[in-house]
């Protein structure tokens, strides 16, 4: 992770923006000295979601909290793939 001072970075914002989103680089943005805040590519938040949401996922099967689903036939039926 680069950290860099919020007064530094208000110059190089573009490419602090561009690296964290192409480079999938997380820049930390500080504050005397203190992480105040995080540039993140979305795919790196959208990544983490879902690793929470098959997580939780688990945790409820493993404890047998699953609610009924929708059966994959008709699944396909909604998103058209199935007649």
């Amino acid at each position: 992770m680069t950290e860099i001072a919020i007064s530094a970075a208000r110059s190089q914002l573009g490419d602090l923006v561009r690296r964290a989103a192409h480079g999938r680089e997380t820049i930390a943005l500080t504050d005397h000295g203190h992480v105040a805040a995080l540039l993140v590519s979305p795919q790196v938040i959208e990544d983490l979601e879902d690793a929470l949401a098959v997580a939780d996922y688990q945790r409820r099967k493993a404890e047998g909290s699953l609610e009924e689903g929708i059966p994959h036939e008709e699944v396909g039926r909604i998103l058209g793939l199935r007649p």
